[in-house]
């Protein structure tokens, strides 16, 4: 029997955020290009140099998301193994809409790597209750350190208000989500059950009650899984968490910092909070064009050069997005060939 997915439909999935996301950095550059300060534009030592430490937080987030791999399996995972699954999670990412993401398949991959599926499941809702936890936490931090109008005061009116009114509304969702996962997994699982169960019993829901049923169950073995864990273990299973996406921030601070000297750095590494937040409900594969779009749109004030706006924006995402297509094409024949365990 030929176990492989459709090749056509798996390089489609490939294909199609580079070609949103190019498409919409070339239609940028068409619109604010100006020869004269693209002339202008030098990669000076100073420039490396940033590239160089952009590409150490790179390693810092991907080794944050192996880390945690290592924490929550208590070392199963050997680091070789977590950075395979880490890779595979974020060429997942890349090739599926942002609100599904990556760490939502990690289960998959772990099961390839030989953790029990029921074990795996736990460990995703752990990921994913993590993960959220670190925006809840980390967005009120944010709004202390940086004025209001530093994160949203600038811009036509039209755009501010507009990102304003969706950040607030996707972090009230994420806030929700966390709430859920937080009395799902530790507090009450039979709670969130039995609510989900006659949620899902409503006409208009009825198709997917079957799903949010087996969801209520994961949920309640979750619970029943990690509530004896020490504190030690969250604790770490944090810190991995944080690190990873402060070095996912640090990206763009680097690569700023190299073209800009003179950028508030703090700013801009507090802006991506935002940015990111938005594109956790991105509807395009892996954030193609809204990412490109919203980088111009939100550094704009900061770097006044547009070309290098957009020089930035295309190498932010060389690094951040990318990447991970080239990685994931290399690793998923090996993935694909791998028998279940």
């Amino acid at each position: 029997m030929n176990n492989a997915p459709d090749s056509k439909g798996l390089w489609w999935k490939i294909a199609l955020p580079i070609i949103i996301g190019l498409g919409v950095v070339i239609w940028l550059f068409n619109s604010e290009f100006n020869a004269e300060s693209i002339s202008e534009i030098r990669f000076t030592p100073r420039v490396w140099v940033c590239i160089g430490l952009a590409l150490l937080a790179v390693v810092g987030r991907d080794g944050g998301m192996a880390w945690r791999f290592r924490v929550l399996t208590d070392g199963e995972l050997s680091w070789k193994r977590a950075v395979n699954v880490t890779m595979l999670c974020e060429f997942t990412s890349a090739i599926t809409p942002s609100s599904v993401g990556g760490s939502a398949l990690s289960m998959f991959f772990l099961g390839r790597e030989g953790i029990k599926m029921g074990r795996a499941t736990t460990l995703t809702m752990t990921i994913l209750f993590l993960d959220e936890l670190f925006f809840v936490v980390f967005t009120p931090i944010v709004f202390l350190l940086i004025p209001y109008d530093e994160l949203f005061g600038f811009g036509s009116k039209d755009f501010v208000e507009g990102v304003k009114i969706a950040f607030w509304i996707f972090y009230s969702l994420i806030f929700l989500w966390t709430v859920v996962l937080f009395v799902g997994i530790i507090l009450r699982p039979s709670w969130i059950r039995s609510l989900i169960i006659k949620l899902f019993s409503f006409r208009l829901l009825r198709r997917w009650k079957d799903g949010a049923t087996e969801f209520g169950d994961n949920m309640v073995a979750t619970s029943r899984s990690i509530r004896e864990r020490s504190l030690g273990w969250w604790v770490r299973g944090f810190a991995a968490t944080t690190l990873s996406w402060v070095s996912r921030y640090l990206v763009v601070n680097a690569l700023i910092l190299g073209f800009v000297a003179t950028a508030p750095q703090a700013v801009v590494f507090c802006r991506q909070i935002v940015i990111w937040t938005l594109l956790m409900f991105s509807p395009t594969p892996g954030g193609s064009g809204v990412s490109e779009w919203l980088f111009r749109e939100y550094y704009g004030d900061i770097i006044s050069v547009a070309s290098i706006v957009m020089i930035l924006a295309l190498l932010w995402r060389l690094l951040t997005y990318y990447l991970y297509l080239a990685v994931g094409v290399i690793l998923l024949p090996s993935f694909i060939r791998k028998k279940k365990k």
